[in-house]
Parts: structure tokens; sequence; C-alpha cells
């Protein structure tokens, strides 16, 4: 009985040392549809939404792409990918992500939403210029 037991034990052990690999890589998605204010306040804080389309069954959200400069602020959406043979292509699934934005500068506001890339692989962007008051 005791080899028995060492023996379930062993076969145990080096099942649970086996790596399960995970390949995934990060991508950025176009961005579809932005819900943004016309103005904004000194001080106060905003919710952004942006929707864009989830392309397979093996994309998940990964978050907001954020990038500023000043005024200027580039923005869009991350995905994780899990690389594995059996993803489905999606179609018209629209996806929302939100991030908060809080006002600390007067002026304007420059707001790039990626949207992807023209025919010369230029990157595209909706372009929002937002007052603050």
């Amino acid at each position: 009985m005791k080899k028995l037991i060492l023996l379930v034990s062993i076969l145990f052990l080096f099942n649970s040392c086996q790596s399960d690999e995970f390949n995934y890589r990060v991508e950025i998605l176009p961005v579809h549809n932005v819900e943004i204010p016309t103005e904004f306040e000194l001080g106060r804080t905003y919710q952004i939404s942006m929707q864009y389309y989830r392309p397979s069954s093996c994309h998940s959200p990964y978050g907001i792409y954020y990038e500023k400069d000043l005024n200027v602020r580039r923005c869009a959406v991350q995905n994780i990918i899990e690389e594995r043979g059996n993803c489905l292509p999606l179609e018209n699934i629209l996806v929302e992500e939100t991030f908060n934005f809080h006002v600390t500068n007067t002026g304007n506001y420059v707001f790039k939403f990626w949207t992807g890339t023209d025919d010369n692989g230029e990157d595209t962007f909706l372009i929002y210029d937002i007052p603050v008051n």
C-alpha cells in the first residue's frame, strides 16, 4: 500500500510540474466610437468611453493605452490575445472600455483616439479638441 501511495504521489508531483505554456501577446485595437464631453471644468473628473470591435474569441480586454504630451492625449484600447488553435472570428461584437480623466490644466485638451492605419501605413485618429472652462 505504501508503494502505491508513493507511486501516485510521484505521478502527481511530475504532473503538477509540467508547464502549461500560455502564449499570448498584447495588441492595440482601433477605436470605433468615443463618448466624451464637449467641454471640461477645471478640477472635475470625467468618464470617457471608447468602443471597439472584438476580433476573435481569443481577444480579451487588457486596459487602455494612454500617452500624454502636455495637453495632448493619445488613447486606444489594448487586448491580450491568447494564441491557441481554436480561436473563432467574431463579427459585430462591440465592446466598451472606459477611463476616468481628471482635469488639471486650463486651456484645451486634445484627445486623439487611434482608429488604425490608412493605405499608406499612417496612423489615423478621431480627434477631439475639448475646452476647459
